[in-house]
C-alpha cells in the first residue's frame, strides 16, 4: 500500500484546487461579458442635433417673432414709432435733462417715441415723402402723460426756477410762457397723435439747419418768421410740406410741432407712463 500523505499536503492541495477554480470561473466570466455579450448601439449625434433649441422640419411653417414685451403693455391703439419706421433718429428731450426746465420730466421712464397706429402710420408716410429728397427724420416727443404736463404747469409756477433760460427762453419772462403759448395746462400730445420733430440729412445723419432749435420759445421758432434765411424757410417748408401730405396739421407758433389732423382720440387725455 502506498503511504498515507500528511495532512498538511492535503489542505494545501484542496486550497490550491479550490483558488484554481475561482480563477477559471472568473475568467469565464470576463469572455462572457465582454466578448460573447452584444454591445448596445449608441446614437452618433450631431453638434446642431445636440442642441436645446427645437428645430422646425422642413416643411413646418417658420415661426413668428414674437412682439417685444414692452409692445404689449401700451394701451390699445398705440405704437412704439421705432417700431413703425425704424430708421428715425428717437432723441426724447423730456427724458433727460436738456429741455426748458432742465430735469426729467414726470411719466418719462424711457427715451420712447409712442403715438397712435394712425398717427404712426401717417407719419411713416411722411418720412416716405422726405426720404425721396434726402432726408430723415428725428423726433424729439411724441406722445405725452398728463402728468407731464402738470409738471410743466408746476414748473412754471415758481418764478425763481430760471436755470434754463438763456437757452430756451432768453427773450420771454418766464411769466410769460402761458400767454404766448408756448405752455398750456392740456396739450395735445396727450391724445396721442402729435408729434414734435425735425429734418436729419440721410447720409450724415446730421440735423438740418431750422433757424431756431427745438423748444426755443419766441418768435424765431413761428412759421412765416422773418427772422431766419431763404434757406432755413425753405427747409421748415419742406418739413411742413411732407406732414400735410401725410395729414398733419402745423401749429403756427412751433415749426416742430404737428398734430394729426384725423387723430382717433380727439377729445381723449391720456396718462399712462412711457416705458
Amino acid at each position: 500500500m502506498p503511504p498515507k500523505q500528511a495532512p498538511e499536503k492535503q489542505n494545501y492541495k484542496r486550497v490550491w484546487l479550490l483558488f484554481l477554480y475561482f480563477l477559471i470561473l472568473s475568467a469565464a466570466s470576463f469572455v462572457f461579458v465582454h466578448l460573447l455579450l452584444p454591445k448596445p448601439v449608441v446614437p452618433i449625434t450631431s453638434p446642431a442635433a445636440s442642441s436645446t433649441t427645437a428645430t422646425a422640419a422642413p416643411d413646418s411653417a417658420p415661426v413668428p417673432t414674437p412682439a417685444p414685451a414692452a409692445a404689449a403693455l401700451l394701451p390699445d391703439g398705440f405704437v412704439y414709432v421705432s417700431d413703425i419706421i425704424p430708421d428715425a433718429q428717437i432723441d426724447i428731450r423730456y427724458y433727460s435733462a436738456y429741455n426748458f426746465v432742465g430735469t426729467r420730466i414726470d411719466g418719462y421712464e424711457a427715451p420712447q417715441a409712442i403715438l397712435t397706429k394712425e398717427a404712426a402710420l401717417a407719419l411713416k408716410t411722411a418720412s416716405t415723402i422726405l426720404a425721396k429728397q434726402g432726408y430723415g427724420i428725428k423726433i424729439f416727443d411724441a406722445y405725452r402723460p398728463l402728468r407731464a404736463v402738470d409738471h410743466f404747469v408746476s414748473w412754471s409756477q415758481d418764478l425763481t426756477d430760471t436755470k434754463m433760460k438763456a437757452v430756451f427762453y432768453p427773450n420771454l419772462d418766464k411769466s410769460a410762457l402761458f400767454n404766448q403759448g408756448f405752455i398750456a395746462r392740456k396739450s395735445g400730445h396727450s391724445r396721442g397723435s402729435t408729434a414734435d420733430l425735425t429734418l436729419v440729412h440721410l447720409i450724415s445723419g446730421q440735423e438740418v439747419d431750422m433757424g431756431s432749435s427745438f423748444d426755443f420759445f419766441g418768435e424765431i421758432s413761428h412759421h412765416g418768421t422773418q427772422l431766419i434765411t431763404n434757406q432755413q424757410t425753405q427747409s421748415r417748408n419742406i418739413l411742413r410740406d411732407a406732414m400735410a401730405a401725410a395729414g398733419f396739421a402745423p401749429y403756427s407758433k412751433e415749426w416742430w410741432h404737428y398734430c394729426l389732423q384725423n387723430e382717433p382720440y380727439p377729445d381723449q387725455y391720456f396718462d399712462f407712463v412711457i416705458r
